[in-house]
């Protein structure tokens, strides 16, 4: 499966051809978009036809911007979502805490349902000091505050595993994000940011997490997961 967030376009605004060499390639697509123009939305593609597609999480204030989406496969669960930012002022700092309460009682309610569950995509949080490249001097920037780490923590305690964590524990100097400002991205001042957290079930299963620094679509790396699944 492949997560995307912030796509900023609706299906019909993707060149047709992509969608074609898209579909060519074998792969299923479901997209949740903004009802703003060029603004956030997910979109999740797939080899295998999900058996459940679920746009939003059922709250009208965060599905009107395109930042859940929900896809079944057997007994997993692959739910990609783009967690608000707050940098853009106090306003949106309170959107993001919101949705980060009603996140997890979301969160939890699934558990209770489905056996196995990943929460794939931009979480706009750096858990821990290791996770940011300047700790101290970003200490007050929304992504790094108190009150989100002390979330993420939570999260986690609730019955999550970070994924990279999983795989490399001890890693340092690993990041997801970098501004575009001051040749962040090359001497690698960056945040991680993007996470896949997995349940208990498939903490075992984890194989890998790399982040792909090279690969230049964005300002964000590409974070691949490898899962062992079968019987």
């Amino acid at each position: 499966m492949i997560g995307l967030q912030e796509t900023k376009a609706t299906q019909d605004q993707v060149p047709a051809e992509a969608i074609r060499q898209l579909e060519a390639l074998g792969y299923h697509h479901v997209w949740h978009s903004a009802e703003k123009k060029g603004y956030s939305g997910v979109a999740t593609f797939s080899k295998q036809v999900p058996d459940l597609v679920q746009t939003g999480c059922g709250i009208e204030r965060f599905d009107c911007e395109g930042r859940v989406l929900r896809t079944d496969f057997g007994d997993l669960s692959f739910v990609n979502v783009y967690f608000p930012s707050g940098s853009s002022g106090d306003l949106r700092q309170e959107v993001k805490y919101d949705f980060l309460e009603n996140m997890q009682a979301y969160a939890t309610e699934l558990r209770r349902e489905r056996p196995h569950v990943i929460f794939v995509g931009d979480y706009n949080i750096a858990h821990t000091e290791h996770d940011i490249h300047n700790p101290k001097g970003l200490a007050k920037s929304s992504g790094f505050l108190p009150e989100e780490r002390q979330w993420m923590s939570d999260w986690l305690a609730a019955g999550f595993y970070d994924a990279y964590r999983v795989a490399h524990p001890d890693a340092r100097e690993v990041y997801s994000w970098w501004s575009y400002r001051a040749g962040a991205r090359q001497r690698n001042k960056g945040w991680r940011i993007d996470y896949q957290c997995v349940t208990e079930g498939l903490k075992d299963r984890v194989v890998d997490v790399q982040h792909h620094k090279e690969v230049l679509h964005s300002d964000h790396a590409a974070v691949e997961m490898e899962l062992e699944w079968g019987t």
